[in-house]
């Protein structure tokens, strides 16, 4: 084989490595954009599952009527908040839990109530589950962010015209009180 035939077929062989490895990138992309929707699929059924469980809770009567307002209002807010809106309405129905269950006795009223322990314990689960939910979309995010910021993605844009993923950052913290006596 002659010197120019040689060079021709490393030349080739190099172009098809490259090309593996991009096209290798580019699907893993895609599946982080898949993964971060599914993700976010289930971070809103788990945020949804919380404020049915908190509007219902609020409209059984078991709670005192300050308590009953504060709860619901928040809830139908974050069920019903514009996308743009939705951290906020959700930190605040946050807020709202944890100001409603602040008091341990509270939380045994609710218990003592026909039907409270089921709604205690279904309450306590949805909000357990909301930090988790929104833990594994934001670590969906963060991979994605990372690898799109890599030079070879941007520069052979093997993102395409995705949007750049946002986080979902909210105040998840659960009423202590509420997640102890309910568990």
């Amino acid at each position: 084989m002659t010197a120019t035939l040689i060079w021709i077929l490393v030349v080739l062989a190099v172009l098809v490595a490259v090309g593996l490895y991009l096209s290798w990138t580019a699907g893993r992309l895609d599946r982080l954009h898949a993964r971060i929707d599914a993700a976010r699929a289930a971070l809103d059924a788990q945020l949804l599952r919380r404020a049915s469980v908190a509007q219902e809770l609020a409209t059984s009567g078991v709670l005192d009527p300050a308590a009953s307002i504060v709860l619901y209002e928040a809830a139908h807010a974050a069920r019903q908040a514009e996308e743009e809106l939705r951290e906020v309405a959700e930190s605040e129905l946050s807020q709202a839990l944890r100001a409603v269950f602040a008091d341990p006795q509270q939380v045994d009223v609710l218990r003592e109530a026909p039907g409270g322990e089921e709604a205690a314990h279904e309450l306590a689960e949805a909000v357990r589950r909301v930090p988790m939910a929104r833990r594994f979309h934001n670590d969906a995010v963060g991979a994605a962010r990372r690898l799109r910021e890599h030079r070879k993605v941007r520069w052979f844009r093997l993102a395409g015209h995705a949007p750049f993923p946002p986080a979902f950052e909210m105040d998840d913290e659960s009423p202590a009180a509420l997640v102890e006596r309910a568990a």
